[in-house]
């Protein structure tokens, strides 16, 4: 199951009694966790029948005291243990005289009793009895992170489903700038959202507007420069970056131009060179596909291994490894390297 179609049954009071939601990918563990807190039971009842815990301040019998009281006056209570991650879970051993009470309760959970438990950054080990017993009685959710080339289309769908349009440039470019990290990426929409009418189409220039990208100066002006080898467009750039450092902080530049390298080099190796089989192997729109063309002409692959070698030493300069060269001046010297 989905994260919204887990909150779609809890809505209908389609529940289990135990929830284990796990995996690297924390946004959509979030927005289960926000849901049971905030909205499952009414006002009224939380009171008596809500309990959040978190994981380094409690322990297993806490969370089963908690678990086991009967609601007062409700259907159901919540036992929410948010960062279980960092909860001791007790040993699990095979000796069958011992007792493990948290496998015991997992094994028979409370119908009237809503425990979940957000473990996340990580995957719950699927080898454990604890795990195997709330597949069994209850609900296992791994949120899995998403692949950067899914970012635009969750992007468009996070929009879609708020009556907003955006195009696909729009849409590429908010990927490549805020990475994908989905929590960081919902709330700039939102932000975004508060200056677009519902309804209209976003446009790269409502992203250049509101999200802090320079129509002229942006990673993106700058790889496109760096494929051409426009050496004059690419100081312009960088000038640009060393006056405005917060807006183009060099771990984002960096990190970007080793994404874009990397799928420079992986067009190298792609040896079926069709526009929809490039866009697959590289994970990008048929669009920008040119872009890529462009810059293998420019560099073959002996260059495009060396680049990456640069943008990996340079980022070990930046923080101060072998190096006491400003952040500005460090990227002059990387763009001096790429171009010769």
């Amino acid at each position: 199951m989905t994260g919204p179609e887990i909150i779609k049954d809890l809505s209908n009071r389609k529940c289990k009694p135990v929830y284990l939601l796990h995996g690297d990918e924390p946004y959509f563990i979030d927005q289960v966790s926000s849901f049971v807190e905030h909205q499952f039971l009414p006002d009224a009842e939380k009171g008596f029948n809500q309990t959040v815990l978190y994981g380094k301040d409690t322990d297993v019998m806490t969370v089963l005291n908690a678990a086991k009281r009967y609601p007062m006056m409700a259907d159901y209570q919540v036992v929410l243990v948010k960062e279980a991650q960092d909860m001791k879970w007790g040993s699990e051993t095979d000796d069958k005289k011992s007792i493990n009470p948290l496998l015991s309760y997992l094994e028979n959970p409370l119908s009237s009793t809503i425990l979940v438990f957000c473990y996340k950054y990580g995957k719950f080990d699927k080898r454990k009895k604890t795990y195997k017993a709330i597949e069994k009685s209850g609900l296992v959710f791994e949120s899995a992170a998403l692949y950067d080339s899914k970012i635009p289309g969750w992007i468009e769908d996070y929009l879609n489903e708020r009556k907003y349009k955006v195009s696909q440039q729009a849409a590429l470019m908010l990927a490549e700038y805020l990475g994908n990290d989905l929590s960081k990426i919902a709330n700039e929409l939102d932000k975004l959202m508060l200056n677009v009418a519902v309804g209209q189409e976003i446009t790269l220039k409502h992203v250049h507007d509101n999200i802090g990208i320079s129509k002229e100066y942006n990673v993106f002006e700058l790889q496109a420069a760096l494929a051409r080898k426009d050496a004059y467009k690419v100081n312009q750039v960088i000038n640009y970056f060393e006056a405005n450092p917060k807006n183009n902080p060099i771990v984002l530049v960096l990190g970007n131009l080793n994404n874009y390298f990397s799928k420079v080099l992986i067009y190298h190796y792609v040896k079926d060179k069709s526009p929809q089989n490039l866009a697959r192997e590289l994970g990008v729109s048929p669009y920008f596909v040119k872009d890529y063309e462009q810059a293998a002409r420019s560099y073959n692959y002996q260059k495009t291994m060396q680049i990456i070698h640069y943008l990996r030493e340079y980022d070990l300069k930046s923080k101060g490894v072998d190096s006491n060269t400003d952040h500005g001046g460090l990227m002059k010297e990387l763009m001096f390297k790429i171009l010769h």
